[in-house]
């Protein structure tokens, strides 16, 4: 094992070993051609581990060269096929050619998950006009165009799924995160117009908005970052897999245009100062 991999590295080199029996025996998505965004690390990595569990076909984008050559490491010790590709989703023409490429590599894209986000926390009164753009041209912008250039490969192959990461933010926020929330905001408001528009093509549109998704290292969590979770405990990653397995599943293609909110029940949890 390589003493140099990270922490989050090594989490995720465990759950490839204890995903290894199970490849093949679930075929929901099987075969089936997966893009995901932001797959270097965090919660994207995770996502693809668990549909190269499923059998899936992965197709990983990131701007992070060491990243996603790392990701790519431990999908291959799954035993799955992979394709792997640099993009700045600032760069409209680097989508364009990433979906050309894939699509050119396995003939169709089944589902995508628009998972690449970034933030940039400083005060409203100096946050520069740069860095506004930077994080909305990422997060919402690239989402756009990395949904419209998919569904144009979808919709010749009866179809498929997109889930767009969004996150509590768009729903509540901390101080000096005003791009980030604009961001995710935007990103629930284009999924549902997205999930009308493609509908008739038969692609299902969906968004999730994490909480708080503990990607570093789980064990320092204290007891406090738990307990006020009304459901007893801090976010994993696998938590977001699960959910996205579930939205992407065909058998549930009567879901679109919904948001699903997984955040231990902290945005409906009233908090009041004694």
């Amino acid at each position: 094992m390589n003493c140099k991999w990270n922490k989050e590295m090594l989490a995720c080199h465990i759950l490839v070993i204890h995903l290894l029996p199970k490849i093949n025996k679930m075929d929901l998505h099987k075969d089936k051609v997966v893009m995901i965004t932001g797959a270097g690390k965090g919660i994207g990595r995770h996502v693809a581990i668990g549909y190269a569990a499923e059998g899936a076909k992965l197709a990983l984008v990131d701007r992070n060269v060491k990243d996603l050559e790392d990701t790519e490491r431990l999908i291959r010790e799954l035993g799955c096929t992979v394709f792997t590709q640099l993009v700045d989703l600032t760069n409209p023409d680097d989508i364009v050619k990433a979906v050309g490429d894939i699509t050119e590599k396995f003939g169709q894209i089944d589902v995508l998950i628009n998972n690449a986000g970034l933030g940039r926390n400083k005060s409203p009164y100096e946050l520069a006009i740069d860095d506004w753009d930077y994080v909305l041209n990422t997060n919402l912008r690239g989402t756009f165009i990395c949904s419209r250039e998919v569904a144009k490969v979808m919709r010749k192959h009866g179809g498929g799924a997109i889930v767009n990461m969004a996150s509590t933010r768009a729903l509540m926020s901390e101080p000096d995160t005003e791009a980030y929330a604009a961001s995710k905001g935007g990103i629930l408001a284009l999924t549902h117009a997205m999930a009308i528009s493609l509908g008739p093509d038969k692609i299902m549109v969906n968004a999730i908005s994490p909480g708080w998704i503990e990607t570093g290292d789980y064990e320092k969590l204290k007891p406090l970052d738990h307990e006020q979770h009304p459901a007893g405990r801090v976010g994993r990653p696998e938590d977001i897999t699960r959910a996205c397995l579930f939205l992407t599943n065909h058998e549930n293609n009567f879901i679109t245009g919904t948001n699903l909110v997984i955040d231990g029940g902290m945005t409906r949890k009233m908090i009041y100062e004694e």
